[in-house]
This record gives structure tokens, sequence and C-alpha cells, in this order.
């Protein structure tokens, strides 16, 4: 199958999962002048994951006053985001869960079929992709390992640049 991502400055895919209660996942609005940022995790069985993920909703406050709203989001089935509730920090955050693999295919992350017990049939591997205020694609992170992935003060600061400097979107050629 096809591999494909989606350029920068294109309209960014819609994403088909669900929140907590069930209903449509969305993302939070950002901030006036700010941007929006999905990451995209492998699931429960992943302590990478869990590390980043909680990281993440703990610098909830910090990365909206530097204008960013982040959410979370991963393949994980109804039962299994149900443990993530249960044993991960998630604090405030807008995570959701029931990732469609059409959905991972229309944003380009890598996907995985299961390789030990405690993980579920099929994943996406991570990815991290960055929303102008228009919803086009600022950046895409995407990774087809669960090691090695951009440090959320790299981003922060990387992403404050952009803003206050207007840095034009990249990689568009």
């Amino acid at each position: 199958m096809t591999h494909t991502t989606p350029m920068p400055a294109t309209a960014a895919p819609a994403i088909d999962a669900k929140l907590a209660d069930g209903a449509a996942f969305t993302l939070p609005s950002a901030p006036d002048g700010g941007m929006r940022v999905v990451f995209f995790y492998r699931g429960v069985h992943c302590p990478i994951c869990k590390t980043q993920i909680e990281e993440l909703a703990s610098s909830e406050d910090e990365l909206r006053a530097a204008g960013l709203t982040v959410a979370a989001v991963s393949m994980d089935d109804r039962d299994r985001f149900a443990r993530q509730v249960k044993e991960w920090d998630l604090g405030g955050l807008t995570v959701g869960h029931a990732l469609t693999e059409a959905s991972a295919r229309d944003w380009g992350l890598y996907l995985s079929d299961k390789a030990k017990d405690a993980e579920p049939d099929r994943f996406a591997e991570p990815g991290i992709a960055v929303l102008k205020a228009d919803d086009s694609i600022y950046a895409m992170f995407l990774q087809n390992t669960p090691v090695g992935r951009p440090r959320l003060d790299d981003l922060l600061q990387g992403l404050g640049f952009v803003m206050k400097n207007d840095y034009p979107v990249r990689g568009t050629a």
C-alpha cells in the first residue's frame, strides 16, 4: 500500500475519532494568533507515550500561554482507552481514541501490526501535526518507531519563534 503524507500549507484532514464520552473528537480552538498541535500516539501499551502524554497534560497551561492548544489521539479502542483514563494522569487534556485506520492513513501516520502481547492488532505510530488558525498544516513530525520523538520544550521554543516572527511554512515545493 502506498504511504502518503499531507503537504504543508494544505487543509488538514479530518480526525475521525471519539472523546471519552463517545462524542466525536474535535480539536480545541487555537488562541488568537496561535496554533493547534495534535499528538498522535501509539496507545496504552506504550510507556514512552505515557510519559509524553502526561508531560503534555501537565504543560497545557504553559503551552496555552505561549499560544498553543494541544490534544492527543490514538487508535486504542474503548476498553484500552478506559485503561489510559484510569492509569495515566491526563489532567484536562483533550484526548481522543478509536482513531480510524482510514483517518490515520489520511494523516500519513505509519501503522504497525501487533508484535507483542500487550499491543493491539494494529495501531498508529507517533506523529505530531501543527495546524495554523485556518486549519492548514504548518508542520508534520511522523515516526515509524516509538523512539526519538521531538521534545516538548523544543517544540514550544521553535513554535514560539515561528509565531513571533511569522515564519513561513516550509516544505511546500
